[in-house]
């Protein structure tokens, strides 16, 4: 199979990550770093400077992944064949920051990346390649991450070969189907016990692995990472209904949950039973939302 020439890499400035705050590469620099590849990091892609840098290159197509900058007209008009984007969802539906996290939060049970021709608005671009993913009752964002970034990949490979052989057929989104997939907030994970066991697990499972969905219990802040359903009990939103092998089962609005992974500040991850060593949680306990 035709191998495609990686000329340059585009990512994000290093960040302070880990307790020491150090300057930390991205994955995607350390991977091209790893290949000897050139990086670049710009601050912005607006700059005249960086848009000749990148000029000369002579690019055919730039490939877009969750780059986290606006690029701006001129740089999508830049290399030959323009700027082709991974979307993790299947346009128009999920235009926007989140596609994963909403796509679970609406209970959607399919997705899928588009490879679409950026253009200057905001994941309207004509769709070149789709391919579907269903989303299974278990999966979390992270989970679904992993499968999509793996078909993402297979998909702008056969894109690239699509265009290198001229069999492309770009086909234009409908708006009018279109939806929006907002960035995330910590203050929407706040669980509200009120809502429907449906709804609460699917929160748990889009919040994961950030920002986390949360709740209070007897004032202690908690993060709940893994849950199941309990539609076969019922009780008063946000109180310990009862304690058994597998977690801490809570009321919601209708049903129950069973909190199976659960964290305290500053403490590790901890399946229920170990959790609750070292931490007293009884029958009628209450939790309610973070504030």
């Amino acid at each position: 199979m035709q191998r495609f020439s990686v000329v340059a890499v585009l990512t994000q400035p290093d960040r302070p990550a880990g307790r020491g705050m150090q300057l930390t590469a991205s994955p995607v620099k350390q991977l091209a770093l790893a290949h000897s590849l050139p990086v670049l990091q710009p601050t912005s892609l607006r700059s005249a400077e960086t848009q000749q840098e990148l000029a000369g290159f002579s690019a055919d197509v730039m490939v877009v992944a969750a780059y986290g900058l606006i690029l701006p007209l001129t740089l999508l008009q830049l290399p030959r064949y323009g700027c082709l984007n991974i979307h993790a969802s299947l346009l128009p539906r999920w235009r926007g920051a989140a596609p994963i996290q909403r796509a679970i939060l609406a209970g959607d049970d399919q997705t899928g990346v588009t490879i679409m021709q950026m253009d200057a608005g905001l994941d309207t671009g004509n769709m070149l390649l789709n391919k579907s993913c269903s989303i299974a009752s278990h999966d979390t964002a992270q989970t679904l991450h992993e499968k999509l970034a793996l078909l993402g990949s297979e998909a702008i490979v056969e894109t690239l070969h699509l265009l290198e052989q001229g069999r492309l057929k770009p086909t234009p989104q409908d708006d009018d189907k279109a939806t929006y997939a907002t960035k995330l907030n910590k203050e929407e994970a706040s669980i509200h016990w009120s809502d429907s066991a449906t709804q609460v697990l699917r929160a748990v499972r889009a919040y994961n692995p950030s920002p986390i969905a949360r709740a209070v219990l007897e004032s202690t802040p908690i993060k709940i990472w893994k849950a199941s359903p309990r539609y076969d009990l019922s009780g008063e939103a946000g109180v310990v209904l009862s304690i058994e092998k597998n977690g801490i089962i809570v009321a919601c609005g209708q049903g129950a949950l069973c909190l199976e992974i659960l964290q305290r500040q500053n403490a590790r991850a901890l399946p229920a039973m170990e959790f609750m060593q070292g931490f007293l949680v009884r029958v009628g306990d209450r939790f309610v939302a973070t504030t």
